[in-house]
């Protein structure tokens, strides 16, 4: 859990001595690579995390700007400008005009991204490896190359429904966008997804032709959702469905069967589902689970809930198959750019009965008390389980001070080692190709 990690605001970098499951595989004789975005909060080197090949962000674009040259745009062509958010207007930033990125395809910083994976996979084609490959679209700029301008008419996405419960807690910085500029910031969205779609293609495409495909355990996922002008936003700092719903694909031939599988689960529950399927040790903090017997088609208990926190608005979420519970300290003034009107509103919460209301408009939470004590009761079941301070909880609190003690942000520095690793003669290795399709 991230306030287990230490990491529980964006700035905040995670510290090295931390387990991670780049360690663990590494320790299983695997090499390790990581190429894009990790929003690590520090340089990226040989060795960090647990990455043999560390090419995070800094030095991808680094590299990128310095090696790629940038061909001529044609003067009838317009590009975005240079991404300032919250400085310019939310329209530019968000990119309501669907402009591309001043670069054509071939140009583009996720095609080093690639050309990097790729060589990767050509250089430890031979041996066991864990790579991962993480791009930055769809996150806002929304980037996109040259040719791909005109796909997706804005007009044909529709601006969704905003409820006067809305207004007192947009965003101000989205509150002067119009209809026609929600729209294109859809548009935009979507043609950097499909954007991104390619480069993923490009990246399995290389894993065929090295005749890797049948021998390696594709996982993709995304670190967060997205709001396209769900409740007024454009962002993914909140607990509603669409900044909490994430994709998760597992593709092993032979192991994985075909299928969709519709409990909920949490990003917990990846690396433990990796190392599983692997045969690799645990990781030394589990606080997820294996999520392999659906990918078996065995028996398996599904969560019953899931847990999030946005701990910058000191905010948490549970999540049942009918509730959606939210609870907010309202003390804490953030520092992300997405205030509102009154930064420090006080304490509120907010009930929503997900069959009856799935947009969450309505809050149920004052005429369904004892509900809202279950869903309380499972959040600090969580915390205490996991919280490293979980110890401190001050023994008089009510439930709202016990959740309002683990939801200020702090950073914990302790950390414990990954285990050992597998033995020499352990059967050859498939390979794990892990893709993070978004990045915070």
């Amino acid at each position: 859990m991230p306030s287990a990690a230490g990491v529980t605001t964006l700035s905040t970098p995670l510290d090295p001595s931390k387990p991670t499951i780049a360690k663990q595989l590494k320790s299983a004789g695997y090499r390790t690579g990581v190429f894009g975005k990790m929003h690590l909060n520090q340089p990226g080197r040989p060795g960090l995390m647990g990455f043999d090949v560390c090419m995070t962000e800094d030095i991808i674009n680094g590299e990128w700007r310095k090696l790629t040259p940038k061909r001529p745009v044609p003067e009838d062509i317009r590009t975005k400008p240079q991404w300032r958010p919250f400085r310019d207007p939310a329209r530019i930033w968000l990119n309501a005009e669907k402009l591309p990125f001043p670069r054509y395809e071939a140009d583009m910083r996720s095609a080093s991204t690639v050309q990097h994976a790729c060589d990767y996979m050509e250089q430890n084609k031979d041996n066991p490896f864990a790579l991962w490959v993480s791009f930055q679209e769809p996150h806002s700029p929304y980037d996109f190359p040259i040719e791909d301008a005109a796909h997706f008419d804005p007009s044909r996405f529709v601006a969704p429904r905003i409820g006067p419960e809305d207004a007192w807690h947009i965003p101000i910085i989205f509150r002067d966008l119009s209809p026609a500029e929600r729209q294109g910031i859809a548009a935009a969205y979507y043609t950097s997804v499909r954007y991104l779609d390619r480069n993923i293609g490009r990246v399995l495409a290389k894993l065929r032709q090295l005749n890797l495909e049948e021998d390696t355990l594709v996982v993709y996922l995304a670190d967060h959702g997205y709001c396209l002008g769900q409740h007024g936003r454009f962002e993914k700092h909140c607990g509603y469905d669409p900044a909490m719903h994430v994709p998760l694909i597992i593709r092993y031939p032979g192991r994985v069967r075909q299928g969709v599988v519709n409990d909920m689960t949490e990003h917990i529950d990846v690396a433990p589902t990796i190392l599983d399927l692997l045969g690799v040790d645990p990781m030394p903090v589990l606080h997820g689970r294996s999520l392999r017997p659906y990918l078996e088609a065995k028996k398996i208990t599904g969560r019953d809930h899931i847990f999030s926190q946005y701990l910058e608005n000191e905010e948490v979420f549970l999540r049942t198959d009918r509730w959606k519970y939210t609870y907010c300290s309202g003390r804490r003034k953030r520092t992300d750019g997405y205030l509102i009107d009154n930064p420090t509103p006080g304490r509120y919460q907010r009930l929503y009965d997900l069959k009856a209301d799935p947009g969450e408009f309505t809050d149920l939470a004052p005429r369904n008390p004892k509900v809202v004590t279950q869903l309380q009761d499972l959040i600090l079941k969580r915390y205490r389980a996991t919280h490293p301070d979980a110890a401190s909880e001050p023994s008089t609190s009510t439930r709202e001070e016990a959740m309002e003690f683990y939801i200020r942000p702090r950073r914990v520095n302790s950390g414990q080692p990954a285990k050992s690793s597998a033995p020499s003669d352990a059967p050859r290795k498939p390979r794990s190709c892990i893709f993070r399709a978004t990045a915070c």
